[in-house]
């Protein structure tokens, strides 16, 4: 079980904090005792954001334990006041928490701002807001501050832009935890579309085409993501979905916008992909772990998607 330590600060943004603390809740329900969430801070009560007084927080723990996950949510307004007692004793007790090199730092918002004047975020790349940009590129100079991004990881360290990203960055958190198809379906829980960084394809296969409501096509996709290399034909499909082939394949290009066959193939291509980065087994072992017929069917329909070959990987 990983620590989650959540800290807070007065006119903190709630939803930075309930996004990201819900999503490792539910994971939780998935692969119990993956996470323990605590709520930290340097007071014992603080006014949020929006007025709501937040009750019986932790203090700061004098030693974080290996293999934690620190998080450090935005406040409300443009610019946080670096000074305040709040800050300094935060961002004192941030460069102690994260010497232990196991520990892992995500920012959320303007949490950003708060590690970049703690000087975690030297010479790293991070982003946060799009309000806050200026501000985190004058109190990190060293660091590579990029707008416009979901998220930033360097290292250990994770950088959102604000509010829901902190959704975003759980996500990818718990995908690189405890699997991707759990944040997937974290992701179907929280009714959110599930977006990661834009140069880390492993993950797309498990949420490309979920961002829709309809039941009938989630309840055959939840099948498929279940177990891609089982034998998956129309007519599997259809009786899944209690309807005709030809309807179920309307319902997906409305609905999935892509082809039930499509959908498979996708998802086989990305349990091919975390074989061949988790493991050595030879590429034609893969495409029978895959559901694939033959290493050459694997490599025709990875071409398809990906512009890298397997051997490359």
């Amino acid at each position: 079980m990983r620590d989650v330590l959540i800290a807070l600060l007065p006119h903190t943004v709630l939803l930075d904090v309930a996004g990201p603390a819900e999503a490792f809740r539910i994971a939780n329900q998935h692969v119990p005792d993956s996470y323990a969430l605590h709520f930290i801070g340097s007071t014992r009560t603080i006014e949020s954001g929006i007025g709501l007084q937040l009750g019986a927080i932790r203090p700061l723990p004098r030693k974080v334990a290996a293999d934690s996950i620190v998080v450090l949510t935005g406040v409300v307004g443009r610019t946080l006041d670096l000074n305040s007692t709040a800050i300094t004793r935060l961002a004192k007790w941030l460069r102690e928490a994260v010497a232990d090199e196991s520990v892992k730092l995500m920012c959320v918002c303007a949490g950003s701002v708060v590690a970049g004047h703690a000087g975690v975020l030297a010479n790293l790349e991070c982003t946060t807001h799009h309000a806050h940009i200026e501000e985190l590129t004058r109190v990190a100079p060293s660091a590579r501050v990029h707008a416009n991004r979901i998220f930033v990881e360097h290292g250990r360290v994770l950088t959102s832009a604000g509010v829901t990203a902190g959704i975003d960055l759980a996500l990818h958190v718990i995908g690189q935890q405890l699997g991707h198809r759990t944040a997937a379906l974290v992701a179907r829980e929280l009714v959110v579309y599930m977006r990661r960084a834009g140069g880390d394809p492993a993950l797309s296969p498990w949420v490309m085409h979920r961002n829709h409501i309809h039941p009938v096509v989630h309840r055959v996709q939840d099948a498929v993501s279940r177990n891609p290399a089982a034998n998956w034909p129309a007519s599997r499909l259809a009786d899944l979905a209690h309807t005709s082939e030809r309807n179920l394949a309307r319902l997906f290009a409305v609905h999935a916008q892509c082809s039930p066959l499509d959908y498979v193939q996708r998802m086989r291509v990305g349990l091919a992909r975390e074989i061949l980065t988790q493991s050595d087994v030879s590429i034609d072992r893969v495409a029978e772990l895959a559901g694939f017929s033959s290493a050459h069917q694997l490599r025709r329909v990875w071409r398809r998607w990906e512009s890298m070959p397997p051997s490359r990987l």
